[in-house]
């Protein structure tokens, strides 16, 4: 018997069959190694991306260096050919998202939205700290005080929507959501902070839930003492069979709601007032590890519970730990994490028993880190503030594969994709690609 040729086939597909090949076609594009959100597909820093480089500098296997306008901390997201960045110029009053070229580094385009006085923040900490989110059709982006804006692929403005001033004297850096049709922000912190969702399509608000411990963080008349209360922390979505977790890290405790509703399911206590990491997800254990920053907590605890969970499911507790400003990840049963000071740790996920630490030398002599640390196949990638990329085995046994250094200060986190690696520093747009000697 004859076969029926492939097109032919494809063309008698149902309207629904169309819709479900698209968006496996989307899904595919992502799983293949694109970065589409801070923390990668997933939101926990894991990649899909294969032949990721291990070895650089900056006369080895850079594919091009892009300068850009002006520092900035937030970290670059890939989507098919387009790379898209944050940036803030005109001493923070322009807040622009920068759309690249993904091959040769050329920029196509830049749209741009304004504040006439720039909202307060530390000097380490430039405007336009969230890194943007993209799907298959738009590309999402906080400017603070400016608003939210999304645009098309093409930098066409498909909504904005104004959310009012964002105060807090050492800014913000949380990061859009987007998923299954909404957009998630975390405003804050300062007064006020909130939890918002919107339709990803319109900009519609679906809901909003208020934070009630958040402050601005500066001295009120009268005031002996300034308590810094705030998160920075960019919610994930946890999975557990058919039920959905929306989770946030909020001053004070671990938050879990219904996506679709707002509506909160349970909460951990145990974080201390000021956050900047963002929740860590293991579908194996179904174990939620959150960290709190300045010398802060860290707790674990089991996803699916109902009410306070404090005492019913919190698996472990730290009262005290490093400073703590990028987000960790979880592999096979351990929690990998590069702390402000620069010392890389290793934690037994079940436990919270730590397994080994050591201190990242590299040839800058800022050995700080402001990174997260990302996974690809068995490796751990992270950057200190001198421009020294650590590349480390994802194993309870302590092993460094390469030390990369490009002598460029950057707070951002890196990006793995299939066969490469992008960096963002203060200076310039890195894409690293190794080449055959």
């Amino acid at each position: 018997m004859k076969s029926r040729p492939a097109w032919k086939t494809l063309s008698r597909l149902p309207l629904l069959g169309w819709l479900c090949l698209e968006l496996l076609i989307s899904s595919m594009l992502v799983d293949a190694g694109d970065w589409p959100s801070w923390r990668g597909a997933r939101g926990d820093g894991r990649s899909d991306a294969q032949q990721v480089p291990r070895r650089w500098n900056t006369n080895q296997n850079v594919a091009w260096r892009v300068p850009l306008p002006d520092r900035g901390n937030s970290t670059p997201i890939v989507w098919g050919p387009r790379l898209f960045v944050t940036q803030a110029t005109e001493d923070g009053r322009r807040r622009n998202l920068m759309c690249f070229d993904r091959t040769t580094g050329k920029l196509l385009w830049t749209k741009s939205a304004s504040v006439e006085t720039p909202e307060p923040t530390h000097e380490t900490n430039p405007q336009c700290a969230a890194s943007p989110a993209a799907d298959a059709e738009r590309v999402v982006a906080w400017f603070g005080s400016a608003g939210l804006y999304c645009y098309d692929h093409s930098g066409n403005e498909i909504w904005r929507r104004e959310l009012g001033p964002q105060r807090h004297i050492w800014g913000n850096a949380s990061s859009p959501l987007l998923h299954d049709g909404l957009c998630f922000l975390n405003f804050g912190p300062g007064e006020p902070s909130f939890l918002l969702a919107v339709n990803i399509k319109t900009g519609k608000e679906i809901w909003r839930i208020n934070e009630p411990n958040a402050n601005s963080g500066e001295k009120k008349p009268g005031d002996q003492r300034t308590v810094w209360v705030g998160s920075w922390s960019t919610p994930v979505i946890a999975r557990l069979g058919a039920r959905e977790e929306l989770l946030l890290s909020w001053p004070l405790r671990l938050l879990a709601l219904e996506p679709k509703s707002g509506q909160e399911l349970w909460s951990c206590s145990g974080l201390n007032p000021l956050v900047y990491t963002s929740p860590l997800y293991d579908e194996a254990s179904r174990a939620i590890v959150a960290m709190g920053g300045f010398s802060g907590m860290a707790l674990a605890v089991t996803a699916g519970g109902s009410g306070d969970v404090t005492e019913s499911r919190r698996l472990w507790h730290h009262p005290k730990t490093k400073q703590r400003i990028g987000s960790g990840v979880i592999h096979q049963g351990h929690i990998y994490i590069q702390n402000d000071p620069g010392v890389a740790e290793c934690w037994e996920l079940s436990s919270g028993k730590l397994v080994w630490e050591q201190r990242l030398v590299g040839a800058s002599p800022r050995g700080d880190s402001w990174s997260s640390m990302v996974l690809a196949e068995d490796r751990l990638y992270v950057i200190n503030q001198g421009g020294d990329t650590f590349v480390l085995r994802a194993s309870p046994k302590f092993e460094i594969v390469a030390v990369n250094s490009i002598g460029e200060t950057t707070m951002a986190s890196l990006v793995p994709c299939t066969g490469e690696m992008f960096i963002r520093t203060h200076k310039a747009l890195w894409r690293i690609r190794e080449t055959a000697n």
